[in-house]
């Protein structure tokens, strides 16, 4: 079975920080985003692990490459022209294959198990309450009978969420060359949503898989709500800090550095992160940022970023300086 990760967008709701890092490699709650979407997939086994990357890509390549015995293919989308034309970079080499496709920016509690035992393709969902927000599905019958993306005036509440399931490929590397080779867009782009739609008016039967657990980590409140799900879930670093208030749940970094400071809850300090004198709470403090004197909440603090004075709310960037009076 093979398990695709789309990976290669700019991240822009992110930025400062995706100026200089790839959104799937933003940490939250310890390790980088996409590391908690890889924990759901290796127990499946899967032959190959195809991650399409494109700017900054070769962070995500260094990264994994030789850290983790996963099965990892790189696929590089020198154009980001949508979804689909992601997917088409990995399928278009004509294997047909058992396929799960799970999107990198977000972080999706399932049976994933329970889901590539189907004979049948699956899409999850989610009910929202406004799904114009969002792609969504139409339902008869226990199947999917028509996807849009962002619809004005939605027929149904049934968020796409980025999970697929495929038990072959073949007829969704057709559905996806007729899309590209018809330049079939939407707002600009070769949308997934598009090449399903071409899927099921073929006669393909999907069903819908409903998704409680769906954490976003594409803007800056949302990462922050997804790590208070995944410390509260799975917890994290709860030991005593000499000289310091520690509120768990938190991660910190055996690498980092703290003194009398009170860290937490709901906060992750990754290594060479130096904390004096300090209250950080809900906030993600990144590699080698030194925070002096201050009072962070609700932050993200941008790798080898310096923070002193009092208290603020900060998202700041890469060796970004800022000085609180």
């Amino acid at each position: 079975m093979r398990v695709i990760i789309p990976a290669a967008g700019e991240g822009t709701r992110l930025r400062p920080h995706t100026y200089t890092v790839p959104k799937a490699l933003i940490p939250v709650a310890g390790k980088p985003m996409i590391a908690h979407i890889l924990d759901h997939v290796r127990d499946l086994k899967p032959t190959e692990v195809s991650i399409v990357v494109g700017f900054l890509g070769e962070q995500i390549v260094d990264h994994f490459r030789d850290r983790d015995p996963l099965p990892f293919r790189f696929f590089y989308q020198a154009e980001r022209k949508g979804l689909g034309h992601a997917i088409w970079q990995v399928l278009k080499d004509d294997r047909d294959e058992e396929t799960l496709i799970v999107l990198g920016d977000s972080i999706i509690d399932a049976d994933y198990g329970g889901a590539i035992a189907s004979s049948e393709s699956l899409i999850g969902v989610k009910e929202v309450d406004d799904p114009r927000r969002f792609g969504i599905v139409e339902v008869e019958m226990g199947f999917v009978t028509r996807l849009v993306e962002k619809p004005e005036e939605p027929a149904s509440n049934l968020a796409i969420v980025g999970l697929y399931y495929f038990p072959s490929t073949e007829k969704l590397r057709g559905a996806l060359r007729t899309m590209i080779e018809k330049d079939i867009r939407t707002k600009g782009e070769y949308q997934l949503t598009d090449a399903l739609q071409i899927l099921i008016d073929k006669g393909e039967r999907m069903r819908p898989l409903p998704i409680e657990g769906w954490f976003d980590c594409g803007k800056p409140e949302t990462l922050l709500a997804t790590q208070r799900h995944l410390l509260d879930k799975h917890g994290g670093f709860n030991e005593a800090v000499a000289g310091c208030v520690i509120r768990p749940p938190v991660h910190l970094s055996a690498h980092a550095t703290i003194e009398g400071s009170i860290i937490g809850p709901y906060v992750t300090v990754e290594d060479r992160v130096v904390i004096t004198g300090s209250i950080v709470s809900d906030s993600i403090i990144c590699q080698g940022a030194e925070l002096v004197q201050c009072h962070v909440i609700g932050s993200i603090v941008g790798s080898d970023a310096k923070v002193k004075g009092q208290g603020a709310r900060l998202n700041i960037g890469q060796e970004a300086e800022f000085y609180l009076s």
